[in-house]
């Protein structure tokens, strides 16, 4: 989402500190031997080279290798979050738009520090490009999936990426007295390619009589990893294991463990769109009390942007399958029509709605309006980012 943040307007130039709107060109005259001297606006323009860019217009606050450069010759007080540009594991999760947004429009463009400023008067489009460009072979790892391929998350299909992130769904059906189905789920990052995720359900249901039974349900942990990741596609295999920890007496949870697997799978195509697909299996310790599955689930999206720092909508449809192991079993298939939309500058806070419509089995199982609540707290605080 964020891309990282970025060099501020003060520069220590020579032996004293300079201030100035045309800030590239202050710190060219200093780091650039070329440009020494040079000032005017024409001479900046004609850099091509992403690290000559970087090395003129960003290495005084950067450092030369973009680790940053020291305390003591930059003139102002790092944020906490100022970045490495060598840190596969901070920089290859943002994506280039937003990295672009940063330097085009700052860091107030994106929510961050307002001392990264704006370089939409001192580069070009082009040259914009090359500096990202230059940017992502600081990261020496290519164990680590591009950012581009954290696709907009789907209200039921799990995505292949490995992120940290924290969401809460709820479903709640479209009847009287409704269910109310909830989860918190809960993601981290562990490497390149690893991911922990917990699951914690919550119901509220009705019995027969119109009994209202509330509780925690199967607490499920698993293990997610990155199988192959590519330019335009990534594809994930996860093992989970489900306890017990529902209350079987009120309707909540299977009263057995399960072990779970599937595979994730996302594509990224022409225009913004993607497609996301996923299959998988949960297999009981014992099939008296909870029945052997299959499910598949499928989505089909695209994101539009007003520009880069505008607000994200991710209109979504999705297909969503499962079929039990016992004898006369059909699968049930729903359709998930559903939009994701970015709530702040820095697009780390996100909610998804939908209506999940039976089209098969449809006797028992309402219709539900389904949303969450996405934090990917992995840049920043829940109100961080916002103004």
């Amino acid at each position: 989402m964020a891309p990282t943040r970025c060099s501020p307007r003060r520069f220590v130039v020579t032996w004293h500190v300079r201030f100035g709107p045309a800030l590239l060109l202050t710190v060219l005259s200093f780091s650039s031997p070329s440009f020494a001297g040079q000032t005017d606006l024409p001479a900046a323009r004609a850099l091509t080279s992403g690290e000559a860019i970087f090395q003129a217009g960003c290495a005084g606050c950067h450092g030369p290798n973009g680790q940053g450069a020291p305390q003591a010759t930059i003139g102002f007080d790092k944020p906490a979050t100022f970045p490495d540009f060598t840190d596969c594991a901070g920089t290859t999760p943002e994506l280039d738009v937003d990295w672009r947004a940063t330097i085009r429009d700052g860091g107030h463009g994106r929510g961050f520090s307002p001392i990264m400023p704006s370089f939409r008067e001192e580069l070009t489009p082009a040259q914009i490009d090359a500096v990202i460009a230059h940017l992502r072979t600081l990261c020496r790892d290519r164990s680590f999936p591009r950012g581009e391929l954290n696709l907009p998350r789907p209200l039921r299909t799990e995505k292949a990426f490995p992120e940290s992130e924290t969401v809460v769904t709820a479903a709640v059906g479209a009847q009287h007295s409704p269910d109310v189905d909830s989860e918190l789920g809960y993601e981290y990052r562990l490497s390149a390619r690893n991911q922990l995720e917990i699951a914690v359900p919550f119901s509220v249901l009705h019995d027969d009589t119109g009994h209202r039974v509330r509780g925690v349900g199967d607490i499920a942990v698993g293990l997610k990893r990155v199988v192959f990741a590519s330019r335009n596609a990534i594809l994930s295999g996860q093992g989970e294991i489900i306890l017990p920890s529902g209350n079987t007496t009120g309707g909540i949870g299977s009263g057995v463990t399960t072990f779970g697997a599937f595979a994730s799978y996302g594509q990224l195509l022409p225009a913004d769109a993607f497609v996301q697909f996923q299959l998988g299996t949960d297999q009981p310790t014992s099939t008296e009390n909870a029945a052997r599955t299959l499910f598949w689930r499928a989505a089909v999206g695209k994101s539009i942007r007003a520009d880069a720092v505008g607000r994200m909508w991710s209109p979504m449809f999705e297909l969503v399958s499962d079929r039990e192991f016992v004898a006369g079993a059909t699968a049930n298939i729903d359709v998930v029509p559903q939009f994701q939309v970015t709530l702040n500058r820095r697009q780390h806070i996100r909610v998804n709605v939908g209506y999940q419509i039976p089209t098969t089995n449809r006797a028992g199982r309402p219709k539900q309006v389904v949303f969450y609540l996405l934090w990917d707290w992995f840049d920043g605080g829940f109100f961080e980012g916002w103004k």
